[in-house]
C-alpha cells in the first residue's frame, strides 16, 4: 500500500528507478510496472530500463522484452543499454528476439556498441544465419573496420566452427589487440585444433603481446589433450612469470591440467596457496582427486568446503557422489544425498542420476528405484542410469522391462541405452532381440557409433554367432583396440589360434596399438607345446610395452606356459611374483595336473596351504582329476565339504567323474541325488557316466529329465548319440535324430558330427553322406569323421576324394585325420597312396607319427605282401612296437607264407611280448611251408615253457 501511495504522489523518474531497484519480490514489481503504464511512464527510457533490469534480476526475461518494446521510438543509446542488460544476464535468445523486433519495426540504427553484443549472442546460441545477417549489416553500415566488432566476428566464427573464415577476418585486422588474439586461440582450442592453437599462441608471443589469464585458460588444456607434460610445466612457469595468477579462472585450469598428469601434489599446492577460494577452485580440486582414484581426498576437500560455508553446485555434487561410489561407502553416500536435498540440488537430473548410480553400485536397488520412480517425466539420462544399475546387479529381466517402458513413454534410446540392452541380451542369449536392436541402431543412424558397434561384436560372440561377429567386423569403417580385442578373443573361443595371431598382425598393420586386454585375450591361444615359441614372443612384447607388471597378465602367462608344457619357465615366472594370488597357484596346479605325476600335484597343493592361500573351487577342480586312489578322492571330497558351505555344480560333477574312474557308480548316484535336478548339467553328467558304461541306462535318465521339465541342451543330445553309437542300434539313433530336429538342435556342427559317426557305425552310408553334405559349416572333425566312415566300410577311393576336397577348402588336417585316411588306404589296399599320405603327413604338415599311424601303414604293407618293407618300418620305430602290431605282421607272414620275415618278427615278439600266440602263429607258418621239424621244435618249446594257447570261443548255438 505504501509503494502504491508513493507512486500516486511522486512521479520523479529518479525516485521511480530507485523504487524499481529495491523491489523484493516479483509480485511487487508487476504492480509497480502496472502503475507506470497507468501513469503514462511506459515510454520513459530510464524508467523502462530500470524495470527491465529488475525483471532480469528476478529471472523473468519475457516481461523485460515486453517492457523494452513498449518504448515507441527507442533511442540507440537505450537499445544498446537494454542489449547489454540482457547479455550480462545471459539471456541471449531474448536479446536476439528483441534486436530482430527493433530491426523489423524500422529502428535499424546500430553502432559499434550494438554489434559486439548482438554478435556475442549469436555465438552463444550458434545462430549462424542471424550472425551472417548481422555481419552483412556491419559491412553495410561501415563498422567493419572497428576492432571491437572485428574481434566479436572472429569469436563468432570460431565458436560456430568456421575457423578458416575466422582466420581470414583475423588476418584483416590491422591493429590487433590481446582480445582479438585470445578470440582466435580460444576458437582453435574449443574446436580441437590443438596444433593450430599453439601456432597462434607462438605468433602472438612473437608479435610481442603479453598473454593474460584468458590466454592461458585457452592454451593450457591443449597440454592435456596432447599429453605433453613438459609443455604444461613450461606454460605454468610462463603464466607465473607473466603475473597472471590473480585471474580467477587460471588456477582451476592449472589444477585440472596437473591432475590429468597425475601430479596431485602440485595441484594441491596451487589450491592451498589461493587465499580466496571460489567455487570453481573447490570443484577443480574435488574433481582432480575423484578422477585420479583418490575418493578419500576428494571427500576431505568437500568437507573443508562445507565447513567454510561454500555452497556446492551440481558439478560439486556429481564429483563427490562419484567418490562415494568408488569407496563403496553407502553411509557416506547417504550423507552427501542429504546435503544435496538441503541445498536444493537433489532434483537436478545430473545429481539425481549420480545418486541413482551410486545406490545401484552399492546393491541398494530399492533406493535407486525409489529415486527413479520419483521423477514423473523420465528423460534419457535417467533411464540409461537405471538400465546400467539393473545390468550391474544381474537383473536382466528388469533391464528389458525398463527398455520396454522407455519405448512406451517415447523416451527414444540412444547408443548408450542400446549398449546396456545388448549386454543383457548377450548374457541371456536373446539372439532375436539383439538382432532387432541391431536393425534399430541402423535405422536410427547409430551404425557409425564405434562403442555401439563394439557392443554388437561382443553380443554376437556371446550368443555363439561368431560368423556374424566377423561379418560385422569386416564392414566396420573404423575399428579401435576394443574391436580387435573382441575378434581376437572370439577366435580364441573357437580354438582357432592361427586366426587369432593373424588378427593381431592385421591390427598392427592398421596402426592400432594393442593394450593389456589384447595380451590377456591372445595368450589362451597358445596351449600346445608347439606354440611355446610364439607364446614367448608375446611375453617379450608385453615386457617391452610395460604390461608384464600387471598381476592378471602374469597369471595369464603362467597359464600359457603350463598349457604348453614349459613348467620350468612357468616356475621362473611364478617365483618372480611379488604377490602370489590363489589364481597364480591354480594356474600352476593346472600345469602340474597336465604334465606332472599326481603325487607332485598333491605336494604343490600342500605348499599352497602352507603359503596361507585361500582355496577356491578351481583348486578343487584341479585336485579331483589327479586322485590316484579312491581313498584319496574321498579325502578331497571330504575336504571340500568341510571347507565350503555351498558346493557349486562343477564340484559335484567333478567328484562324480572321479568316482566314475574308480567304478564307484553308487557314489556317483548318491551325489547326483544331492544335486539340483532343475539344472541340465546334473543330468548331463550322470548320463555321460552311463554312456561310457551301461549304455542302455542313459535313456531312462533322459526320460526322467524330461519328467522334471528340464530342457535338454546340446550336451544332452551328444550323450544320447554317444549311447546310440555304443549300442549300435540304427532305429534308436533315428529316434534321437528326430528329437534333435524337433527341438531345434539340428544346426550345431558338433552334434551333426556325432550323428555322422553313429550313422556310419550302424552302416547307413546314404544318411551319413546326406548329413555331411547338408552341414553348413564343416570343421576338421566333420571331415575326419566322414573320411573315417568310408575307411571303416572299405571305400578307400571315396575317402581319398574327401581328403583332397577337404584340403581344397583350406582346412588343415591333423594327426587324427591322417589316422582315418591311412586306415582307408589299408582297408582298400592302396599301397602307393598310403605311402604318399604318410610322407605328406611328416614332410608337409610336420606331424610326428604316433603308434596308430605306423600301425596303419604297417598293416597296409603287410596286407599287400610288402612284408620286408613292413618289417624294416617296425625295426625303425621310435618306440617299442605293440603286441597287436607284431602279431598282425606275423599273421600276414602266415597268410603270404613268408617264414623268413616271420622268424624275425617272432624274435621281436619273444623279446618284447613273450606269449603263446606268437609261437602258435609261427608254428602254423612252418607247417604251411612243410617245415615240420621247425614246427615241432616250437611246439616242444611251448611245452617246456608250460605255454598253453587259450582256446577260442563262439556264441553260435548258445541258447
Amino acid at each position: 500500500m505504501f509503494v502504491e501511495h508513493s507512486l500516486h504522489r511522486l512521479f520523479s523518474p529518479a525516485i521511480l528507478i530507485t523504487i524499481l531497484s529495491r523491489c523484493v519480490c516479483i509480485k511487487s514489481l508487476h504492480k509497480i510496472h502496472a502503475l507506470l503504464i497507468v501513469n503514462g511512464l511506459e515510454e520513459h527510457e530510464p524508467v523502462v530500463k530500470g524495470a527491465v533490469d529488475s525483471y532480469l534480476s528476478f529471472g523473468n526475461p519475457c516481461p523485460a522484452v515486453s517492457a523494452s518494446l513498449s518504448v515507441k521510438k527507442p533511442t540507440l543509446l537505450f537499445q544498446n543499454l537494454v542489449h547489454r542488460s540482457f547479455s550480462n544476464q545471459g539471456y541471449h535468445a531474448h536479446l536476439l528476439s528483441l534486436y530482430a523486433a527493433w530491426q523489423h519495426s524500422g529502428h535499424r540504427r546500430s553502432d559499434n556498441f550494438t554489434f559486439p553484443v548482438v554478435i556475442k549472442a549469436c555465438a552463444a546460441r550458434s545462430a549462424i544465419r542471424t550472425g551472417n545477417e548481422v555481419h552483412c549489416a556491419v559491412i553495410r553500415t561501415g563498422y567493419g573496420g572497428c576492432l571491437v566488432v572485428q574481434t566479436a566476428l572472429v569469436d563468432f566464427y570460431s565458436k560456430i566452427g568456421i575457423l578458416e573464415y575466422a582466420r581470414k577476418l583475423f588476418d584483416r585486422i590491422t591493429k590487433r589487440d590481446l582480445v582479438s588474439w585470445n578470440a582466435l586461440i580460444s576458437g582453435y582450442s574449443l574446436n580441437g585444433r590443438n596444433q593450430e592453437a599453439l601456432q597462434a599462441f607462438r605468433e602472438m608471443i612473437l608479435a610481442e603481446y603479453k598473454p593474460n589469464g584468458s590466454t592461458f585458460v585457452s592454451v593450457i588444456p591443449l597440454c592435456t589433450r596432447l599429453r605433453d607434460r613438459g609443455l604444461g610445466g613450461s606454460l605454468h612457469s610462463f603464466a607465473f612469470k607473466c603475473g597472471v595468477f590473480a585471474d580467477d579462472a587460471l588456477i582451476p585450469t592449472l589444477i585440472s591440467m596437473h591432475a590429468a598428469f597425475g601430479d596431485l601434489a602440485t595441484a594441491r599446492t596451487l589450491f592451498e596457496n589461493r587465499e580466496v577460494k571460489d567455487l570453481v577452485s573447490w570443484n577443480s580440486m574435488i574433481s582432480a582427486y575423484s578422477q585420479n582414484g583418490k575418493p578419500c581426498d576428494a571427500l576431505e576437500i568437500f568437507q573443508l568446503m562445507h565447513g567454510e560455508g561454500e555452497r556446492p553446485d551440481y558439478f560439486t555434487m556429481v564429483s563427490v557422489i562419484s567418490s562415494c561410489c568408488d569407496l563403496f561407502d553407502i553411509s557416506c553416500g547417504k550423507s552427501v544425498h542429504s546435503i544435496a536435498i538441503k541445498v536444493g540440488l537433489a532434483d537436478k537430473i545430473s545429481v539425481l542420476t549420480s545418486l541413482l548410480s551410486m545406490y545401484a553400485k552399492s546393491k541398494k536397488l530399492q533406493a535407486a528405484e525409489h529415486l527413479f520412480l520419483s521423477v514423473p517425466e523420465k528423460n534419457l539420462l535417467l533411464c540409461n542410469s537405471m538400465l546400467s544399475g539393473y545390468l550391474l546387479n544381474g537383473l536382466l529381466d528388469m533391464v528389458l522391462s525398463t527398455f520396454q517402458d522407455m519405448i512406451i513413454h517415447r523416451v527414444h534410446p540412444d547408443p548408450i541405452s542400446i549398449i546396456s540392452i545388448l549386454s543383457a541380451c548377450g548374457m541371456s542369449g536373446f539372439l532375436h532381440l539383439g538382432k532387432s536392436l541391431h536393425a534399430y541402431s541402423i535405422r536410427s543412424g547409430f551404425h557409425t557409433n564405434i562403442n555401439l558397434l563394439n557392443a554388437l561384436l561382443a553380443f554376437y560372440s556371446d550368443c555363439d554367432e561368431f560368423h556374424c561377429t566377423l561379418k560385422l567386423f569386416n564392414v566396420m569403417q573404423d575399428r579401435n583396440v576394443v574391436s580387435w580385442n573382441t575378434i581376437i578373443c572370439g577366435w580364441a573361443g573357437t580354438g582357432n589360434s592361427q586366426s587369432a595371431v593373424d588378427a593381431f598382425r592385421k591390427m598392427g598393420e592398421e596402426d592400432v596399438k594393442f593394450d593389456l586386454i589384447t595380451m590377456i585375450s591372445i595368450l589362451p591361444n597358445f596351449y600346445k607345446p608347439e606354440n611355446i615359441a610364439l607364446g614367448k614372443s608375446f611375453h617379450a612384447m608385453a615386457m617391452k610395452s610395460g604390461f608384464d607388471s600387471d598381476t592378471t597378465l602374469r597369471n595369464a602367462l603362467i597359464s600359457m606356459y603350463t598349457n604348453c608344457g614349459s613348467l620350468e619357465d612357468c616356475h621362473t615366472l611364478f617365483e618372480s611374483l611379488a604377490f602370489r594370488s590363489t589364481i597364480s597357484w591354480n594356474a600352476l596346479l593346472t600345469g602340474y595336473r597336465k604334465f606332472k605325476p599326481p603325487n607332485e600335484l598333491m605336494k604343490l597343493f600342500d605348499q599352497m596351504q602352507e603359503d596361507g592361500q585361500h582355496l577356491n573351487m578351481v583348486t578343487l577342480l584341479n585336485l579331483f582329476p589327479s586322485c590316484e586312489t579312491l581313498i584319496q578322492g574321498k579325502s578331497i571330497h571330504a575336504f571340500a565339504i568341510r571347507n565350503f558351505h555351498n558346493l557349486e555344480t562343477s564340484i559335484y560333477t567333478s567328484a562324480m567323474c572321479m568316482y566314475s574312474r574308480f567304478q564307484n557308480i553308487e557314489s556317483c548316484c548318491r551325489l547326483f541325488s544331492m544335486m539340483d535336478k532343475r539344472n541340465a548339467v546334473s543330468w548331463n553328467t550322470i548320463m555321460s557316466i552311463y554312456a561310457h558304461r551301461e549304455h542302455s541306462k542313459v535313456f531312462p535318465f533322459f526320460k526322467e529329465m524330461l519328467d522334471f521339465q528340464v530342457s535338454p541342451d546340446t550336451v544332452t543330445m551328444l550323450n544320447l548319440v554317444s549311447a546310440c553309437s555304443q549300442l549300435g542300434t540304427l532305429v534308436l539313433a533315428q529316434c534321437v535324430h528326430s528329437f534333435i530336429i524337433h527341438k531345434g538342435f539340428g544346426s550345431g556342427t558338433t552334434l551333426i558330427n556325432s550323428l555322422i559317426d553313429v550313422y556310419g557305425r550302424t552302416g547307413s552310408i546314404i544318411t551319413t553322406k546326406k548329413l555331411f553334405d547338408e552341414l553348413q559349416e564343416k570343421d576338421l572333425i566333420s571331415w575326419s569323421t566322414i573320411i573315417n566312415v568310408y575307411a571303416m566300410h572299405g571305400d578307400g577311393e571315396a575317402a581319398i576324394g574327401l581328403f583332397i576336397e577337404m584340403q581344397a577348402t583350406g582346412i588343415r588336417p591333423d594327426d587324427i585325420t591322417f589316422v582315418s585316411i591311412l586306415s582307408a588306404c589299408s582297408h582298400a589296399g592302396l599301397v602307393e597312396e598310403g605311402r604318399r599320405f604318410f610322407k605328406k603327413m611328416v614332410e608337409k604338415y610336420h606331424i610326428t607319427p604316433r603308434m596308430e599311424h605306423y600301425a596303419c601303414l604297417i598293416d597296409l604293407l603287410s596286407r599287400s605282401g610288402h612284408l620286408s618293407e613292413a618289417f624294416d618300418l617296425v625295426r625303425k620305430l621310435p618306440f617299442r612296437p605293440s603286441v597287436d602290431l607284431l602279431e598282425s605282421l606275423l599273421g600276414a607272414c602266415h597268410f603270404h607264407g613268408d617264414s623268413k620275415v616271420a622268424e624275425e618278427v617272432r624274435k621281436l615278439l619273444l623279446e618284447f611280448h613273450p606269449g603263446p600266440s606268437s609261437y602258435v602263429i609261427l608254428s602254423n607258418i612252418y607247417s604251411a611251408g612243410e617245415r615240420w621239424e621247425d614246427s615241432g621244435r616250437l611246439r616242444c618249446d611251448m611245452r617246456a615253457k608250460a605255454m598253453r594257447k587259450v582256446p577260442g570261443t563262439s556264441f553260435t548255438g548258445i541258447g
